[in-house]
Parts: C-alpha cells; sequence; structure tokens
C-alpha cells in the first residue's frame, strides 16, 4: 500500500528540498519507488524555451525521474514571494481539492510520495489558508526538517507541537547542518531528540550550496 509525507520545515531557507531529497534516496536505497510533489513554488523563471523552472520542482524530478511536471507541482509562481503574495499578485486562488487530485495520481504510481511544503507549517497560502490546512487536506502525516542553527530548538519545537495540535501525525524529523558545525551542536541535537515526540530520520552534514 502506498504510503504519503508532508515535509514542513521550522522556517524558509533551512533545506526541505535538499532533504527531501535525500529521504527520496534513502527510499530509492530501500527498494521503493518514491515519487515527489512540489504542490506550490514561488520564486521561477522562464526559460528561452518558454517553459518555467523552480529549483525546487528540478531537484526533486531529478531525484525521481518524473517528467509530469504539471502534475507534480500544479501552482508555480515568477516572484521569489510568499505563496499567498504571489497568488494573489497572479490572480490566482489556490485550491487544495486541485491539489488533492493531483496528489491522488502520484499516489496510484508509488510507493511513497513525498509533498514538500512552501515555507513553514503556518506559512499563508491565502487570507485564509495556511500550509498546515494543504497538509490537513492531504490527511499525512508529517516529517519535520529542522534547520540546525541558533534558535532552532524553539523553532522546532513550537512547530512539533503546532503539528501535533493539528491532529496529524508527526511521523519524524530531519536534523539539516545548514551552517558549519554549530556552536554545542552535539548538544542541541540531543536536546532536540529528547523533546521532539517522533524519531529522528536523517542527520545531514552541512554541505555548502545544498
Amino acid at each position: 500500500m502506498s504510503q504519503g509525507y508532508f515535509i514542513t520545515g521550522t522556517d524558509t531557507e533551512i533545506g526541505k528540498t535538499h532533504s527531501a531529497v535525500e529521504l527520496i534516496r534513502l527510499y530509492q536505497s530501500q527498494g521503493k519507488r518514491v515519487l515527489a510533489m512540489k504542490p506550490v513554488a514561488s520564486g521561477c523563471e522562464i526559460l528561452s524555451d518558454g517553459s518555467w523552472h523552480n529549483d525546487d520542482v528540478a531537484r526533486l524530478t531529478a531525484a525521481t525521474g518524473q517528467t509530469d511536471l504539471a502534475l507534480m507541482n500544479p501552482y508555480r509562481f515568477l516572484p521569489p514571494v510568499s505563496p499567498h503574495i504571489a497568488a494573489r499578485q497572479a490572480g490566482v486562488e489556490i485550491d487544495l481539492a486541485r491539489i488533492g487530485e493531483h496528489y491522488r495520481c502520484l499516489h496510484d504510481q508509488a510507493d511513497i510520495v513525498l509533498v514538500e511544503g512552501a515555507g513553514g507549517w503556518l506559512a499563508p497560502l491565502s487570507d485564509s489558508l495556511f500550509m498546515a490546512d494543504l497538509a490537513l487536506s492531504l490527511a499525512l502525516p508529517v516529517i519535520l526538517v529542522v534547520g540546525m542553527r541558533l534558535g532552532c530548538i524553539n523553532h522546532a519545537l513550537l512547530t512539533a507541537r503546532a503539528v501535533r495540535d493539528s491532529g496529524l501525525e508527526l511521523a519524524g524529523w530531519v536534523a539539516n547542518c545548514v551552517q558549519p558545525p554549530q556552536a554545542a551542536y552535539a548538544e542541541n541535537l540531543d536536546t532536540l531528540k529528547r523533546h521532539i515526540p517522533a524519531p529522528l530520520l536523517l542527520e545531514i552534514p552541512y554541505r555548502p550550496g545544498c
């Protein structure tokens, strides 16, 4: 039976896509057929052939081999701003039902589908919808990516609590080193392991440019 996970993070620019790619490789090494979904992507460019390019989408599809970009990324916007602002500027209303239809198509083709959100858990999609509402509409267990840097403990524990308070399962978390070794890294990691009520799935070392 297929399984899906919703990937959120403690903030933007903390390596959700990098972590998703590492999870894809992990599940592939277990013989799983893995597909990815990036329902909403802002910060795109139009290439010379007229196609749209988003770095997150490109990295996910390179890892999975997907070619149907419209299916895995139903909403894309040019400016690198919050999705609710980009959607408003484009005159688009993000439809959770449409995203659900795309997810179910991918679900039928894979053992595991990783759905990567944009920004953090409460990043807005409209004046009334948040990224958390998208995860709830898909009813997926959540994987939390923690950007290991100063302040991450507070952000991680608040997000973990918000996920659990929503009624969704916190399936696990990823410790992603977004900077050269954090001061007291081992102690911070140990604190997170003791207080996040879910298993540590991956510990990803710092890699410049990732």
